[in-house]
C-alpha cells in the first residue's frame, strides 16, 4: 500500500516538500475509529510508548515507595529538552534510590532547546547523562530495580529482567510479539521493538481506559497518563509540540512524541487513541499530523480546534522574520 501524503509544505505559491504517512484512530475495543494508509504496518514507537515503559515503576511500587508525584511520573514517561528543571528532577529521582548518575545508561548530550544549549555551554564544561532526553525514563528503570532488589547494572540491555519485565507489558497491551526479530536499540540504548500501528494505538486505548488490564495496572496506566497531562512541562519542555498540545486542553489531550516522526495521543472524554507516523521521519510533518487529527475531535469553531488547526497550519519565517511559506495538513487529515 501507498501511503498517502498528509503534509504539504510550500514556498510561494508551489508545493516544496509533500510527506505521506499513516494514521489510525480507535476506540477503546480497538475498532477503527479512523485510519489513513497501512494501520497494519509495523513502526518502532520509539519515545512515543514511554508511557508504557514506564509501567513497572509504578506497579512494582517504586513510585510509592520513593515518593513520586504527578512531576515524577510525568519525568518517567518524558523526552524533555534538558533544561535544568528536568536534570535537577531525574537527579532527585536518582537520590532517593541512594544512586548517583553515573548509574545512568543513556549517554549524555546536550539541550535539544537552542537557548537552553546556549546556556549549557556557557555554564557547564560538559553535559551529563541527566542532561539527556531520557534521563527521567532511566532514573524510573533505576528506580524501579531498586525498589525490586535487582541489581540495576546493565538494565538497557535486552536480557535484563526489567527489559523483560517491559517486553511483558508492552505485549500485554498492543497484542504484538515483541522477539529479538522485532527488536532494535533505540537512541538512549534500550530495545525498541517494531508494533503494528493500530496495535500501538490500543496499547493507549487500554491505557486510557483499563479494558483487558487487571486492576492494577489499570490504575497504574491511568495514574500515568493524568501525571503527564497535569505536569506537561515535564514531558517535553518549553516550545515543545507535546508540551503544547497538553496545555491547549488541560487535562483532555495526552500528546507523546517519538523519534522518525511518530506521535501517541489520547482524547480521555471520548475514550480515543491516536497513533501516527510520518513515513519519512519529519518531525515538522508528524507534528502537523497530530495537531490535526485531534482537531477533528473537537467542536467546530471552539477555541481548542482553532488552536490546534493553527499548530498543524502555521507559516514558515526567514531568518529576517519574511514569510517564506507554510506547512499544512492535507485535506485527508481535516476533512
Amino acid at each position: 500500500m501507498t501511503n498517502p501524503v498528509l503534509v504539504e509544505v510550500t514556498r510561494g505559491n508551489r508545493v516544496e516538500s509533500r510527506h505521506r504517512g499513516l494514521a489510525v484512530v480507535v476506540d477503546d475495543t480497538g475498532r477503527t475509529v479512523f485510519s489513513l494508509g497501512d494501520s497494519d504496518a509495523a513502526i518502532f514507537p520509539r519515545s512515543a510508548c514511554k508511557a508504557m515503559q514506564a509501567l513497572p515503576l509504578v506497579e512494582g511500587g517504586a513510585a510509592d515507595a520513593y515518593g513520586f508525584g504527578t512531576k515524577e511520573l510525568a519525568l518517567s514517561a518524558s523526552s524533555h529538552s534538558g533544561e535544568a528543571g528536568h536534570a535537577a528532577l531525574a537527579a532527585s529521582m536518582l537520590q532517593r534510590a541512594g544512586r548517583e548518575a553515573d548509574v545512568l545508561e543513556c549517554g549524555a548530550h546536550w539541550s535539544f532547546e537552542q537557548k537552553v544549549l546556549i546556556d549549557q555551554a556557557r555554564t557547564l564544561s560538559a553535559p551529563t547523562a541527566l542532561h539527556n532526553n531520557c534521563s527521567g525514563k532511566h532514573a524510573g528503570f533505576v528506580c524501579a530495580c531498586c525498589h525490586g532488589d535487582i541489581d540495576p547494572r546493565g538494565y538497557s540491555t535486552y536480557d535484563h529482567p526489567l527489559q523483560a519485565e517491559i517486553r511483558g507489558v508492552m505485549e500485554g497491551l498492543t497484542g504484538a510479539t515483541l522477539d529479538a526479530d522485532a527488536c532494535g536499540i533505540d537512541g538512549c540504548s534500550i530495545p525498541t521493538y517494531a508494533v503494528p500501528l493500530k496495535g500501538l494505538a490500543l496499547g493507549f486505548a487500554r491505557m486510557l481506559t483499563g479494558k483487558g488490564l487487571s486492576p492494577a495496572r489499570a490504575t497504574a496506566s491511568r495514574r500515568i497518563i493524568d501525571a503527564c497531562m497535569a505536569e506537561p512541562w515535564y514531558v517535553a519542555g518549553t516550545g515543545r509540540a507535546c508540551t503544547k498540545l497538553m496545555e491547549i486542553a488541560p487535562g483532555r489531550i495526552f500528546a507523546k512524541t517519538g523519534a522518525e516522526g511518530v506521535f501517541c495521543a489520547l482524547l480521555p472524554e471520548k475514550g480515543l487513541s491516536i497513533a501516527l507516523k510520518c513515513e519519512d521521519g519529519a518531525t515538522r510533518a508528524a507534528e502537523c499530523m497530530v495537531a490535526a487529527l485531534l482537531a477533528r475531535y473537537f467542536e467546530p469553531d471552539s477555541a481548542e480546534r482553532d488552536a490546534l488547526l493553527g499548530l498543524a497550519n502555521r507559516t514558515m519565517r526567514n531568518w529576517n522574520g519574511i514569510e517564506v511559506g507554510t506547512v499544512r495538513a492535507a485535506a485527508l487529515l481535516t476533512a
